[in-house]
């Protein structure tokens, strides 16, 4: 593999994973544009929609268990929305994983289209704070499930774990404090990941050598975005996320139309 494509994977990578770990998310609503668009536009290289999902899928693997062990002993991971959300994503995003073969590139695009312009919308509803740690916080269970396996179905075509769109949803609908969203959605995160993992490498669309530059990226980055979003405005942190998904939204939907 060229020195030039490794370099810029590596940022990218770095890029991404140093952001999830800022917003509490897994990194592939920005990676998954910048592998797309960054290194044809460098001229090193190019990756086709099911290359970028399997390279995302395992990064996002990896860059969820550094965001983890910055909030390990946090008192912000809500272990029962964790599980009723975890178990209900994982059976989704294998669901995802494994189907996503079968669909063409512009389909899979336009399922990431559609997750990002869904995860903006609800991202600006005005929603009332609330405070609270770890288990103190009421959940209904039953929603948390069913919109974790719907979101888990496309994070698994996409290659994502999903947190772009299950943290405006544990936000906004869910009603769970910012704080809390933030290191629990990374746990959940990274259970959707194994899923989606599975399902791309058992159906070859992931590509082993850039994948793993992007976990080493992804390994230094993410413990240190988590480290700086622990200090960063809860509503900085909404806006951080908003504004990401919107452009990356934005970008996606123009190539799809025109």
């Amino acid at each position: 593999m060229d020195v030039q494509l490794i370099i810029t994977l590596f940022l990218i990578g770095f890029t991404g994973s140093f952001i999830s770990g800022v917003a509490g998310i897994g990194g592939s609503i920005i990676n998954y544009p910048m592998l797309l668009y960054i290194p044809p536009l460098v001229g090193v290289g190019m990756f086709s929609s099911h290359e970028v999902t399997g390279i995302t899928g395992v990064q996002v693997l990896f860059a969820t268990i550094g965001g983890i062990l910055a909030y390990r002993k946090s008192g912000y991971l809500h272990v029962s929305l964790i599980i009723y959300m975890g178990v209900s994503v994982l059976i989704g995003s294998l669901i995802g994983g494994f189907g996503s073969r079968m669909m063409e590139e512009q389909a899979i695009n336009i399922i990431y289209g559609i997750l990002a312009l869904s995860a903006v919308a609800l991202m600006f509803i005005p929603t009332k704070g609330r405070e609270g740690k770890d288990d103190e916080i009421p959940i209904n269970k039953s929603l948390a499930s069913l919109l974790a396996f719907i979101v888990g179905v496309g994070a698994g075509i996409v290659g994502a774990g999903g947190a772009f769109l299950l943290v405006p949803i544990m936000l906004v609908i869910l009603k769970i404090p910012s704080r809390v969203t933030i290191a629990s959605s990374l746990a959940i995160t990274f259970i959707s990941s194994i899923g989606a993992t599975i399902g791309k490498v058992a159906t070859g669309q992931v590509l082993f050598f850039p994948a793993l530059i992007m976990v080493i990226s992804s390994l230094v980055a993410a413990p240190l975005g988590a480290q700086a979003g622990k200090k960063v405005n809860t509503k900085v942190l909404r806006w951080i996320l908003a504004l990401l998904i919107g452009g990356t939204s934005i970008k996606i939907w123009t190539d799809i139309l025109f």
